[in-house]
């Protein structure tokens, strides 16, 4: 049997850091300072996220020591809860946590990409999005130390280059911050919780790589150190960074240019260096946004994989040699057909949404039955605090988008049919 533990701590690193360094990040607080119509509330609910995301990390990684194998949220609650739960996690996982955010990482980088060079209008809609899936799918598809070698070097190029974006912005502080220098007030009477609430979801979204290591622990040494140092190292690099380029996009630029504009992270950096600027603002955009594209086609087919080598799905979704070869072709498909279905904001809503309340219900497994008496009185407390925040964030954002919220929970609905259609012919097998 072929060894596949092949990745170390700085690939397992970058696959968190590119996991997390995503669409989210370009797009959110422009979503977020329409609705909260404050720098300071967005900057407060992005620290509120990162901390939740880091006591996430904390929750997962005590999981990732307990079961060393691949498989994430699937695997876990399979052991620890039920294999109904387990096996609804892997759905939840497959369909939002990489599907939808392949496709919600390809939209944004299409937008990006036709701001950069106005003569790819004329191509049809989604025809860059589906082509970037299909090049992922092809990195990956036939050797991991190839493919993961490609993402380490693309997620070092493009913070150096986000990095330099901040010390840029920073460097023009206070002068030429025009928020900043308009003292924005907090008009907090004007926002209402479940708006807070809302805005949080979406943020915590940007959040949600923190556990991506998780899906490929068993390609990774020394698994049982590595994966929760990863998880917890990636988080906290993250939670600094986008504080510090959260404060860019909110202050630097005037409230009325960004509030609701999805392209905030280009105008803005358009209002600090100009056109040049921004155009190098774009091009981050498009390497970084192509990283998460990466990053997510590499890990999802693992899940895929381990739900066929359990035999809940069928064979020809496990490995053929180092890659699952079919799971990831089938990811690609399913992601192309995201793409041609929805809209950037509907599918914000929707995974993060989906995507919450599966990593509550998880980090909330900690609580229960074996692992109780098993963890200690402060990793208790964190797991409880991330799981009751989560969901809190989760059902107040969705009283607010029911549509979006609704189809998370049909997400959840067909999981239990597909399972309970499974469990059925295993019966009938066993019976004859």
């Amino acid at each position: 049997m072929t060894d596949r533990k092949i990745l170390g701590l700085t690939s397992s690193i970058g696959i968190v850091i590119s996991s997390m360094v995503g669409a989210g990040l370009y797009t959110t607080s422009g979503f977020a300072l329409a609705d909260l119509k404050s720098p300071a509330l967005v900057l407060l609910a992005w620290g509120i996220a990162g901390i939740i995301a880091l006591c996430g990390s904390i929750g997962y990684g005590v999981l990732a020591r307990q079961f060393q194998e691949s498989g994430g949220e699937y695997l876990y609650l399979s052991k620890t809860v039920h294999p109904a739960v387990g096996f609804l996690a892997g759905i939840v996982s497959i369909v939002a946590g990489f599907t939808g955010a392949i496709a919600f990482a390809a939209i944004t980088l299409e937008a990006s990409l036709l701001d950069l060079s106005k003569s790819l209008d004329q191509l049809p809609a989604g025809s860059i999005a589906s082509t970037v899936v299909v090049l992922a799918a092809l990195q990956h598809m036939f050797r991991v130390r190839i493919g993961s070698q490609l993402q380490n070097a693309i997620v070092l190029s493009k913070l150096s280059l986000l990095l330099i974006f901040i010390a840029v912005a920073f460097a023009q502080f206070p002068d030429q911050w025009e928020s900043w220098k308009s003292k924005t007030s907090i008009q907090t009477s004007s926002v209402s919780l479940s708006t807070f609430a809302t805005s949080l979801m979406w943020i915590s979204f940007s959040y949600c790589g923190f556990n991506a290591a998780i899906y490929c622990a068993g390609e990774i040494k020394n698994t049982e150190q590595t994966v929760p140092r990863a998880l917890l190292i990636g988080t906290l690099l993250v939670v600094g960074f986008y504080w510090c380029i959260n404060a860019v996009f909110v202050y630097a630029a005037p409230y009325d240019q960004v509030a609701g504009q999805e392209q905030i992270a280009t105008i803005v950096a358009g209002d600090i260096g100009g056109v040049w600027f921004a155009w190098l603002m774009g091009l981050v955009i498009v390497i970084s946004l192509y990283t998460s594209v990466s990053v997510s086609m590499m890990i999802g087919p693992r899940v895929l994989a381990r739900m066929a080598e359990d035999g809940n799905l069928p064979g020809w979704f496990n490995f053929q040699g180092e890659t699952p070869r079919i799971a990831i072709f089938l990811q690609a498909i399913a992601s192309i057909l995201f793409i041609q279905v929805t809209t950037l904001r509907e599918l914000l809503t929707y995974l993060s949404f989906t995507l919450s309340l599966c990593s509550a219900i998880t980090v909330g497994s900690l609580l229960l039955g074996r692992h109780r008496n098993q963890i200690r009185l402060w990793q208790k407390i964190v797991a409880s605090f991330f799981t009751l925040a989560t969901l809190v964030i989760s059902f107040l954002g969705a009283s607010r988008n029911p549509r979006e919220s609704a189809a998370g929970l049909v997400t959840i609905l067909v999981g239990l049919l597909i399972y309970w259609l499974i469990s059925r012919r295993r019966m009938s097998v066993n019976q004859d």
